[in-house]
């Protein structure tokens, strides 16, 4: 095909193709088992499924309102309220979304304008940044300290400046597993009161949490709440993140700038997985129980490895779990995650990747929401290496 010759001025010029496809792509390349990318390799409900091809064949195929549909809209006001004690007009404060990804692109485009600043705590999620940059701001970084990856607030007092229009926070935490307190929650509280800053928190692992530890929602703390976009993740609670559904929660003057911003990205999302979701959610154990589905992985995985190299503090959230290679090699997690996947047959994902200047740990990041069968043929070759 002939080449564009003329004039391209990229947009995203440090951008290439994300760490996940990377890693994906040579884990099938050298038939290793894949514990980088971040998706169950067991199915979904089957009873879930059922539902939207109930809804499908009863001709809920076309457009649903930009919003989401309100049936789906009042079973999230009705989780909220039960889980976190937060009121949420299904109406005007709550929009269902392509996935989480397309929330947090959509919440930060809706707000971020030329010059404002955005203080992003590190390591972060790679669509964070880009979407930053993308609508003219500056990201400002802060790192979390190892080992157990908690936030600095005097750092981030420091870097608040005049030009500060938002705050990024992820908690239950990827790809560090680390999960905020409630004394996390006053810290922000106190930054942030008083001025017009704004907070995105990407909470899309709400409901995998362990060992006895609640979820700090911004949306339990009145005073966060007023000035947040919270996004969640329909993929992460219900092994089907392919699916792409989420939602996002706002304060009216919020969602009304983050509708003007949706509309035009997707308008709308899928509608009969919309009508089954809803439906599906009055199955209240299916989120509730998730924890403790996702410890027993956690653990099983964690028990499995104990008697490898691999040093670790166990995740406290997500289904993520960081492993410590420094008693193994001092090569460059980049480099160590390409030899492991070729050489032992297990993918991973450097944590570098997850900071702005490459920051190297000696950890990589494993998936842990896998089959008892997957996880014991990964851990057999974790502990074979030498």
């Amino acid at each position: 095909m002939p080449q564009y010759n003329g004039m391209l001025r990229s947009k995203l010029p440090n951008v290439g193709t994300t760490i996940f496809t990377v890693m994906s792509a040579l884990a099938n390349e050298y038939n290793a088992i894949n514990l980088s990318q971040g998706f169950p390799n067991f199915e979904c409900s089957p009873e879930l499924v059922s539902l939207i091809n109930e809804y499908m064949k009863k001709g809920y195929n076309q457009y649903a309102p930009m919003q989401g549909i309100m049936p789906l809209r009042e079973a999230i006001a009705e989780k909220m309220q039960e889980l976190y004690g937060a009121k949420y007009d299904p109406e005007k404060e709550i929009n269902i979304t392509a996935g989480g990804t397309e929330a947090i692109y959509a919440a930060i485009t809706a707000v971020v304008n030329e010059g404002d600043e955005v203080i992003v705590i590190e390591p972060a999620y790679d669509c964070y940044v880009p979407a930053i940059e993308l609508s003219g701001g500056i990201p400002v970084y802060v790192q979390l300290k190892a080992p157990n990856y908690t936030i600095d607030w005097n750092e981030v007092k420091k870097k608040v400046s005049h030009r500060t229009r938002l705050i990024m926070i992820n908690t239950p935490h990827n790809p560090t597993g680390s999960v905020m307190t409630e004394k996390d929650m006053a810290e922000l509280d106190k930054i942030t009161k008083g001025t017009d800053i704004l907070i995105l928190s990407d909470e899309v692992y709400e409901h995998i949490i362990f060992d006895g530890l609640k979820h700090q929602s911004v949306c339990r703390f009145p005073r966060l709440a007023e000035r947040s976009f919270i996004v969640f993740s329909f993929g992460k609670t219900y092994h089907a993140t392919g699916w792409k559904m989420g939602y996002v929660l706002a304060p009216e003057k919020l969602m009304t700038e983050f509708r003007r911003v949706h509309q035009f990205i997707v308008f709308t999302v899928n509608t009969p997985f919309q009508y089954a979701l809803a439906d599906y959610m009055k199955n209240k154990s299916e989120y509730l129980e998730l924890g403790k589905f996702y410890q027993q992985k956690r653990d099983y995985f964690i028990n499995l490895i104990k008697g490898s190299k691999f040093k670790f503090v166990p995740a406290s959230g997500s289904y993520f779990q960081l492993l410590d290679y420094s008693k193994i090699t001092l090569a460059k997690d980049t480099d160590y995650a390409i030899r492991l996947t070729k050489e032992a047959g297990v993918a991973s994902v450097p944590t570098s990747v997850f900071y702005h200047d490459q920051i190297d740990n000696k950890f990589l990041r494993f998936c842990f929401a896998k089959t008892d069968e997957t996880l014991e043929k990964a851990a057999e070759k974790l502990c074979k290496v030498k």
